[in-house]
Order: structure tokens, then sequence, then C-alpha cells
């Protein structure tokens, strides 16, 4: 088990480069599947989800190999419908395989996944919209098992727009017969990079980003070679440190509308931002002024994703916030820390009030899931004192190098043993 050690206190100043998305390289190694040919992935960020997804696709049969940065997987050897247990339990987005794995073999078997403890995310969506293309699933001991002579396109309406459902019935429609239309859909950026990586391998799939996707299938799918879009979620967690800490920190390879519901927000606090083609640049020098309220939704709404961290920076502004969490029943798990750290924080069912505090105290706290946990970093990093971040194989899940790049930018951080 690890740990960080943090000084608290330092402005970030500098430039970084922000890592390939996490929530869309999963779905795209899922795909992976669905071809005999050769995918060459680059830039793929060896974080902890990333290399649980390879574990599975390794156990599926296929070889993966990373050269550098740069993952290649050849699926023309998967011989196993499978999804080993230990690993589904590890990840939440094994789920994603489901989708792949029936198209590939017309048989799956996988556990309830796993992943972050934030509260209740039944795969309801995703089996029912599976049903709707031909697949008949039973469930037995806590397996989820799919089988199908074949898959033919349909009409599926999902009753939420579910970006893990949509992105399974993508999966298991670009190669059924006929033509699959995906109404009330997720409309994430992650979504339509799926869309464009399936396109590339020779799939006929138009509409990510709206309401409405339609997947005309094909017979058989090709390799091919792409750069998945660069994590939102790492941008806009980097630019609240900045705005918590102060100072003055560049991002390069960032897409500012990927992120404009917080960029607008950072602003609404009192934060000086640049755009500049793939560059956001964020200034704070003084203590910022509280956002009254905020409440998470669907993309384009404010990410479920920065809450946590969005919410530490209001614990020391100047004022009161109110930050409802719409999407996830029990992200608020980490605002006992934050208490411990000082911040006046009382969260009632999906509401969090909080009154701005002048600093953070260190104080020892505990990562309980992942977003939860970078909140806690971003937090004693603007401390006052030395504070310790336990439990932090929950950030490992993604954020790559996540302390060698706040060092870059001046903040004062180690990873040691316990």
């Amino acid at each position: 088990m690890e740990k960080y050690i943090i000084n608290g206190g330092n402005k970030l100043y500098g430039t970084m480069r922000v890592q390939t998305a996490k929530n869309a390289v999963l779905p795209i190694l899922a795909a992976a599947v669905l071809t005999d040919g050769k995918v060459r992935l680059l830039d793929i960020p060896r974080i902890t989800d990333v290399k649980n997804m390879v574990k599975i696709l390794s156990c599926l049969g296929c070889d993966a190999v990373y050269e550098g940065e740069n993952l290649t997987i050849d699926s023309s050897v998967a011989d196993c419908y499978e999804i080993p247990s230990e690993l589904a339990h590890e990840l939440r987005s094994s789920v994603f395989l489901l989708g792949s794995v029936i198209s590939r073999f017309h048989t799956a078997k996988i556990a309830y996944p796993g992943g972050c403890d934030i509260g209740l995310r039944p795969v309801d969506l995703h089996l029912t919209g599976l049903k709707r293309l031909g697949v008949e699933i039973t469930e037995e001991n806590g397996y989820i098992i799919c089988k199908c002579d074949k898959l033919c396109g349909n009409e599926i309406m999902l009753d939420c727009p579910s970006v893990g459902a949509t992105e399974n019935i993508m999966l298991a429609a670009v190669k059924a017969e006929g033509t699959t239309v995906i109404q009330n859909a997720a409309r994430e950026p992650e979504i339509e990079d799926l869309q464009r990586f399936l396109n590339r391998m020779g799939a006929r799939v138009c509409g990510a980003g709206s309401g409405t996707i339609i997947i005309e299938g094909v017979k058989s799918l090709g390799g091919c070679e792409y750069h998945p879009i660069a994590d939102r979620i790492e941008a806009g967690t980097f630019l609240v440190a900045a705005a918590m800490c102060g100072g003055e920190v560049t991002l390069e390879g960032a897409s500012a509308e990927n992120i404009s519901s917080l960029l607008h927000k950072l602003r609404e606090n009192g934060c000086k931002i640049r755009i500049n083609g793939d560059k956001i640049s964020l200034e704070s020098h003084r203590r910022l002024t509280s956002v009254k309220s905020i409440e998470t939704q669907p993309y384009p709404g404010f990410p479920t994703d920065l809450q946590a961290q969005f919410t530490a920076l209001c614990c020391i502004c100047r004022g009161h916030s109110i930050i409802t969490e719409n999407l996830f029943e029990t992200r608020f798990k980490y605002a006992p820390e934050l208490r411990k750290m000082g911040a006046d924080i009382t969260v009632i069912n999906r509401n969090a009030f909080i009154r701005g505090v002048e600093k953070f105290k260190g104080a020892t706290v505990v990562a309980h899931d992942l977003r939860g946990g970078a909140a806690l970093v971003l937090a004693a990093l603007a401390a006052e004192g030395r504070s310790e971040i336990l439990d932090i194989s929950h950030i490992d899940r993604g954020y790559g190098a996540f302390e060698y790049k706040l060092r870059s930018l001046g903040a004062d951080i180690v990873r040691v043993s316990v």
C-alpha cells in the first residue's frame, strides 16, 4: 500500500500536457475485440484501469503489447468469451466488453463489474439494449451470461442517457444485421471518440454527440491506428488545482469545448482563463468567490467526475455554495475527510452545503474513490501544513504520473510505501 505526503501552500506555475482520456480508452480497448486485424493505439496512459482492461483482453486470448506509450492489440487469436471475475470486480468498465464479446463469439460470460464505490450503477440499461438486439440473458451465481444465434439491428430507447449503455449497444450493433437506432443516447465526447474509432475500422456509425445514434451493421472490421482524445477530467482537475493553490498553469492538448461548463464556473469564481487553440491557461492570485449553486448533469452539463474537485475549491472560497449530485447517490464520501482538514461542509441526501473557510489545515485522510481521492490531494496542496493521503490506489485508476505532474508545477508531493 502507498500514500501521498504533501506539504501544502505552494503556488503552481508551469505547463503540462493532458493525458489521453481514460473514459475514451476503455471502450476503445473493448472495441478492439471486434476486429481480426491489429489495432495500434497511441499515447495510452499506464493507469490501473487501462492495465486491468489489457489483462482482460489477454485473458480473452488477445495479444496486447506496449511499445513505449503506444499499445498494439491483436485480436485475431482471441478464443475465450469469459471475462474473469477477479478482473471484472476490479474494473467497472469491463461491462463494455459484453457488447463486443457477444458480437465476436455470440456468447459472453461476465461477473457483475466493480470499480469505485460511488453508489448504485445498475447494468439494466445495458442488458435491456442487448436484448433488443436479440441477445438472451440469464443471471447465475453473480454472473451475467449472454447468448444469441445472431445480432439483429433494432430501435432502442434508453430510459436515461447512460454513457456505458450507449457505448455497449454501439459495440454490439456495429456487426449486427440491419440498422440500429439508439434514442436518448448519451452525448459525451468519449462517445464521439468511440464512433470515430469504429468508423476508422470500417463501421458505419453516425450521430454520436447528439441524442440519436444510427448504426448500420457491417460484416467485418479491419485494423487501424488511432489516437484517442485528451482527458477532460484530468484537464479539469489540474485547472481546479491551480485555482485552489494560486499561480498560473497552462494545459496543452486540452479541449476547452469539452470542459466549457467547468470553465464557466471557474470564471464565475474569479479565475482568469485564456484559450489559444488546444492550450488553456488559468491564473489565480487571490481568494476566490463561491459559486452559489451547481448541479451535476449529463454532458454538456457539469460533469459528475469533476464534482468532488470543484467542491474542494468551494470549501475555501469566500461565501456559501450548494453542490447537488444528480447522477450518483453516494458520491460525497470524501466530505468527512475534507472536514478533517477544516472544511465547513454538510451533506444531506444529494446536496452538500458549504460555508467557505479561509484555508484547509493539513491532516491525514483516506481516499475512498478515484475523484474523491483527487479532491483530497487538491485540498492538501492548498492546505497549511502537512497532509497524508492514504489508499491512493483509487487515484492511480485514473491519473497517470499524478505526483510527477504536480511536482513539475511546483507542488511538494511524494509517494511513499506504507
